[in-house]
């Protein structure tokens, strides 16, 4: 079934204008109707930019989903078919004229291992026309592992990954820097980390835009494994699970805490903090609750976490905590309870613990 579109008013306003721009641009002065089967000459962006202003009528060749676009040439009165990468495109017939098509390119329209032709349809003949569809902006989920050195490999997640180049990207004092595609799908790509890439970003770009990592490379405490001897004992009862839903990585930590109960990290030491803005960590319950994020072994000053039944990333600065020197310990404990105030048992579920660059 067709998904039919609701034209805005702004996009009709430009089309009417389009239109009247290539009425007296037309070299055909007789005005009668072309007889012939259908030529597509160009394809052009219709509608109005972010800022109010109307889109040039320039031609393109490359159109993106849930915009308007304007099809010109001649021999259009008929048609029955538009179609973007053999994708059956939605069009309305009062807005088409002999030497031109209003149309709307559906956010459906695969972008992908495509024909990337334009194919207008009429009672007179077809019109194909070398057109490509872009992707939406890539998203980039995450990265593993965090901690990664130069020459080893690390893999993205995400989506929209067609055709990626990958990079770090340029700072305030570096330039960018870019980095190796290994191999890649459209939600996948494994590259080699470059030298130098300790503390920096990861950047993913196709031709609609750039994704940028959310934290950098380096930064973990813990991802997969545990870094600096901050891990947790195996005392605690705890569950280390491998099943495909953690939040970064492949394994996440389980641990089924009764009220007041607790995850308790060993004691280690890291005080390299001077790049470093505060702490990051993941955690999402079996129910909403609450944790309290233990740090250095203060069980009465450490920030408590509103915590949902889906992953969610917080961000913390060294100033929530009461010592910020070094990170000697990092512990979690249940402060989950109901409306008298009752503690509650809960699970909870952690993953991605570590620094916040500056």
């Amino acid at each position: 079934m067709k998904n039919i579109k609701i034209v805005s008013l702004a996009a009709c306003m430009s089309w009417m204008l389009s239109l009247m721009f290539f009425t007296s641009c037309s070299s055909d002065d007789s005005n009668e109707e072309y007889k012939g089967g259908p030529v597509i000459e160009s394809v052009m962006p219709s509608g109005y930019n972010e800022d109010g202003s109307l889109k040039p009528l320039t031609p393109v060749t490359i159109g993106d989903p849930k915009n308007y676009y304007v099809i010109h040439g001649k021999g259009f009165l008929t048609t029955k078919k538009v179609y973007f990468n053999d994708f059956d495109t939605y069009f309305r017939p009062t807005f088409v004229t002999d030497t031109d098509i209003i149309i709307l390119i559906d956010e459906d329209t695969p972008y992908a291992n495509s024909s990337n032709k334009l194919k207008v349809v009429t009672d007179k003949g077809t019109a194909l026309f070398d057109f490509e569809i872009a992707p939406p902006v890539p998203t980039l989920t995450q990265f593993y592992p965090v901690n990664a050195t130069a020459g080893s490999e690390i893999t993205i997640t995400g989506k929209y990954f067609l055709n990626p180049v990958v990079t770090l990207p340029k700072t305030a004092d570096l330039p960018e820097v870019p980095v190796t595609v290994v191999s890649s799908t459209l939600e996948k790509i494994v590259i080699k980390v470059p030298e130098n890439a300790d503390l920096r970003y990861l950047a993913v770009s196709n031709i609609s835009g750039t994704a940028t990592s959310a934290y950098g490379i380096g930064t973990a405490i813990f991802d997969d494994v545990a870094y600096y001897d901050l891990g947790f004992p195996d005392w605690n009862n705890h569950k280390v699970v491998t099943d495909g839903t953690a939040e970064q990585g492949l394994t996440h930590l389980e641990k089924e805490m009764d009220a007041w109960g607790n995850l308790q990290g060993n004691w280690g030491w890291y005080d390299k903090l001077q790049p470093f803005a505060g702490i990051r960590v993941a955690v999402k319950a079996k129910v909403d609750g609450k944790v309290r994020l233990v740090f250095n072994g203060d069980w009465s000053n450490s920030p408590i976490l509103n915590v949902t039944t889906k992953w969610q990333t917080f961000t913390l600065p060294w100033s929530a905590f009461s010592s910020s020197d070094r990170v000697q310990n990092i512990s979690f404990q249940n402060l989950t309870a109901n409306a008298d105030g009752d503690g509650q048992k809960n699970t909870f579920y952690i993953d991605n613990i570590g620094f916040i660059l500056k």
